[in-house]
């Protein structure tokens, strides 16, 4: 079987991005660029992805779909979103976070994260420092918003964070970032980061059972 071949069918059974599963049309304007940021909040902590996935359709739909209504929000209405979608332990703390953001981004960039990417002027790594200055957002979550708005914006190619290029390792693909960026179109660089992370992770967890103990019922 080819690479590109591996690759069709990586993308076929795995290549669906975060922002696809939270409901977020990603473009490069203002309110779904903020909502793939509360995204990357939400991935911030150990928490399930479908669980982080749920709060943030939760948060949408009650319509804090923007950094001002997020800032405006009560934190009983933050916390109620989190809970109902089973987004306990860590939702008191990341209900503040998501106020605190929120705020940041307005008073920073006036809600628009495009300003960002004019501040860091084309340089991917001052992109992913300016994100890490947004509260909650450390490494992890600036590499998942990179991964995710490389569709959006061309400096940001190819971004295979190292969790997406140890998937690449445990398949036998290349993991080289440009080598990587080379089997597919820009438009399917985000999918196929999403799918070399999510591959990764059924591999981790098919290994797990296969090497669980025998125990008796």
């Amino acid at each position: 079987m080819s690479r590109r071949t591996a690759v069709r069918r990586l993308l076929d059974e795995y290549g669906r991005t975060h922002a696809e599963e939270a409901g977020i049309r990603l473009r490069d304007i203002p309110a779904p660029l903020y909502q793939l940021l509360t995204l990357c909040v939400l991935f911030a902590v150990r928490i399930k992805a479908d669980i982080a996935v749920a709060a943030a359709r939760e948060l949408f739909a009650v319509g804090l779909r923007t950094p001002r209504a997020m800032a405006d929000a009560s934190r009983q209405d933050l916390v109620g979103a989190l809970g109902r979608a089973r987004y306990r332990r860590y939702d008191e703390s990341t209900a503040t976070a998501l106020g605190a953001g929120a705020r940041f981004v307005l008073d920073r960039y006036r809600g628009d994260l495009r300003r960002l990417r004019e501040e860091a002027a084309g340089d991917p790594a001052r992109i992913r420092e300016l994100l890490r200055e947004i509260p909650r957002i450390g490494p992890v979550g600036a590499d998942i918003f990179c991964r995710e708005a490389q569709g959006l914006w061309p400096e940001l190619r190819p971004s295979f964070d190292r969790r997406a290029r140890h998937g690449a390792a445990g398949l036998g693909l290349p993991a080289a970032p440009e080598r990587l960026a080379a089997l597919v179109d820009d438009a399917d660089l985000p999918r196929l980061a999403a799918a070399l992370v999510r591959a990764d992770l059924a591999l981790r967890a098919h290994r797990a059972a296969s090497e669980a103990p025998l125990t008796l019922r």
